[in-house]
């Protein structure tokens, strides 16, 4: 892509001039326009060492109001943190928020393509990283974001005079590293790994623009020139819904709920037996974990009342309290709603060796914004797709993955609402909204069996929890877990 790169001829001097401004005053009239369609604009600068970047970005944002974009700097070289997470974690948690521009002075592309270069990162790795890197991008798109990736292409001769001209003033060199000068060297290599990448992550719904970067102007122009026509098609496109994507994962044929029998129990002296024993063999295992590095996600989901809590309890009693976090999941934030509706799972990923539970989840796209009306109908279908391709993404990265739905009878239900309600240190468990969702009991077990018989991939299945006995789930969810991180071990 780069090596047959057709540079567009370059204008007057005259003419970059009276264009620039026109073009910056467009920006800022945009950017308003941004604010009021509630649009999320990340901006990707990538290119050549000492192609420009920096300088560029100074210029494009010089007439913005900096109260509403923020510009981030990745390293292309994780820190020991970053790590510890999957590959996509360092990058999604600097997603914008709504009506907001954020500018990326490198981002994904810089570290697959090093890795690529110093042959750190195999070929299949490679691959990987750019699966990784479109679903993200499509997703972004997919979701209302806007995404403007641009390329800043100088020649081998014109970057090694850059470097020599930087590292030759005491205020400059500072800018200019190893790493640059490696580059230069090894430019024929580079040129191959970086069009090869463009090629790869080149889609319509995020495509590449590749600049001129010789004249510093005239760059700065060309970036103008794109970024208004992005933000102008994203805006006209605002509303418009994304397609729905075919299902690529295998599922797990799984039951309806009104077929399951919740008639299991286990006596209480067996209960307190097994109890003592699982309780022992998960403790040892989350020294396992931990030394080996492995990072756990359970996610629990269920009806009002079904005993998720005391579940949830009952494992963390195992676990060394410095090892693990429980992340009670509501009603997201205003800076959370912002966002990409999984931006706030992405952000309480745990890092390698520690385990992450969620009470509620990334789910509840599929089943409380569905039926509330809290997200539009393609919203909510086009979620099932992008949550296996989101617990992929973790499963590739070495997450092990546990899904509960804690399951109950409806007459349980009413039978544990009612003694909430009549015990005074309960209360506090009930509200208003468990007895009105209660009245859609039909609607959401609907949507719960399509949640689940779309959701349930083979590498991340969901584990009915027969729960009319809490101690029987109890046990049953214990033993999933161990199994499970047994086999990870």
């Amino acid at each position: 892509m780069l090596k047959d790169f057709a540079k567009a001829a370059k204008p007057s001097k005259e003419e970059i001039d009276e264009r620039l401004e026109v073009e910056q005053a467009r920006l800022a009239a945009n950017q308003l326009r941004i604010r009021q369609a509630k649009v999320p604009v990340m901006v990707i600068f990538e290119g050549w060492g000492a192609a420009g970047k920096g300088s560029v970005l100074g210029r494009v944002i010089k007439d913005m109001d900096p109260r509403f974009f923020s510009v981030v700097t990745l390293s292309s070289r994780p820190t020991e943190e970053e790590s510890m997470r999957p590959f996509l974690w360092r990058y999604m948690v600097q997603i914008p928020k709504e009506g907001q521009f954020k500018f990326f002075d490198t981002c994904w592309m810089e570290e697959v393509t090093n890795g690529l270069i110093s042959n750190t990162l195999s070929h299949e790795e490679y691959d990987n990283r750019i699966d990784s890197i479109n679903m993200a991008e499509r997703q972004l798109v997919d979701n209302g974001y806007l995404v403007m990736k641009f390329f800043f292409h100088v020649s081998k001769k014109e970057q090694r005079a850059r470097l020599d001209a930087l590292s030759a003033d005491e205020n400059t060199k500072w800018r200019v590293n190893e790493d640059d000068y490696v580059e230069n060297e090894q430019y024929e290599r580079a040129l191959e790994v970086y069009g090869r990448y463009l090629r790869d992550t080149n889609r319509s719904a995020a495509p590449w623009y590749i600049i001129d970067a010789k004249a510093r102007k005239w760059a700065t122009l060309q970036v103008l020139e794109f970024l208004n026509m992005g933000i102008e098609v994203a805006i006209h496109n605002r509303g418009v819904a994304a397609p729905l994507r075919q299902n690529v994962f295998a599922l797990k044929r799984m039951p309806p709920l009104a077929s399951i029998d919740l008639d299991k129990t286990i006596e209480y002296d067996e209960y307190r037996a097994q109890l003592s024993e699982l309780r022992s063999r998960l403790r040892e295992l989350h020294n396992v974990v931990y030394r080996h590095r492995i990072p756990v996600v359970i996610a629990y989901e269920g009806w009002d009342a079904a005993g998720k809590g005391g579940n949830i309890k009952r494992i963390t009693s195992a676990l060394d309290p410095r090892g693990y976090e429980v992340h009670p999941i509501a009603s997201p934030e205003p800076g959370e709603k912002a966002r990409h509706y999984l931006w706030r799972f992405w952000n309480r990923l745990p890092k390698a060796g520690h385990i992450a539970i969620f009470d509620r989840t990334w789910y509840g796209r599929v089943m409380v914004e569905r039926l509330e009306g809290f997200c539009s109908e393609n919203d909510w279908r086009r979620a099932y797709n992008e949550i296996n391709e989101f617990e992929n993404e973790l499963i590739e990265a070495g997450v092990v993955v546990i899904k509960f739905w804690v399951q109950i009878d409806s007459e349980t239900q009413l039978a544990r609402f009612t003694d909430r309600q009549n015990t005074p240190e309960k209360q506090w468990k009930i509200t208003d909204e468990d007895w009105r969702n209660r009245e859609k009991w039909d609607a959401y077990e609907q949507a719960v069996d399509e949640m689940i018989a779309k959701t349930s991939t083979i590498n991340a299945p969901w584990h009915v929890l027969e729960s009319n006995d809490k101690r029987y789930a109890r046990i049953k969810a214990l033993r999933i877990v161990i199994d499970a991180i047994e086999h990870a071990c």
